[in-house]
């Protein structure tokens, strides 16, 4: 698998130049940034979130965890983590663990930590274990314009 077709349709579309990088199979994001030799910092993760009104997807840095409370007092709403089966039905086309920080392409709202904003350069999952997407730090956050930011998460 290469990039999934929606993430590849969502970035063409919001006219983003992108590079995609392939490494060795990898599990978790710590891992991920390991063989792909980036800082954690440099990559965003995505952390499916739900509650009686729906999906979130949340995005952090992957050196860091979403800090539910805190979210959910931004939000005010009471988010728990989604089961994978319902990653699966959310991400159709992408490899559950490899989800890409763009909800909105898949209908979903997406929320990010505002670390995000001070990163020059941002690579994040194309929607398998083996392929990173690689942006500018403002095309990054372009393709999040109008989405809700803060401080989100906490050190992991």
């Amino acid at each position: 698998m290469s990039i999934a077709k929606t993430v590849q349709w969502y970035l063409e579309t919001n006219g983003v130049s992108y590079e995609t990088l392939q490494h060795p199979y990898s599990r978790t994001s710590e891992e991920t940034a390991d063989v792909a030799f980036i800082w954690e910092d440099q990559l965003a993760k995505t952390v499916l979130l739900e509650d009686e009104k729906g999906y979130v997807a949340a995005v952090v840095p992957a050196s860091y965890r979403v800090d539910l409370k805190k979210l959910g007092r931004q939000l005010h709403r009471k988010l728990e983590l989604a089961s994978e089966a319902e990653i699966a039905d959310v991400f159709p086309d992408c490899t559950v663990g490899a989800v890409p920080p763009l909800g909105e392409a898949y209908g979903i709202e997406t929320v990010y930590d505002d670390r995000l904003r001070r990163l020059a350069c941002v690579y994040f999952e194309g929607g398998d274990h083996r392929d990173l997407i690689y942006v500018g730090g403002r095309e990054f956050i372009n393709l999040l314009r109008g989405s809700p930011h803060g401080d989100l998460c906490r050190a992991a």
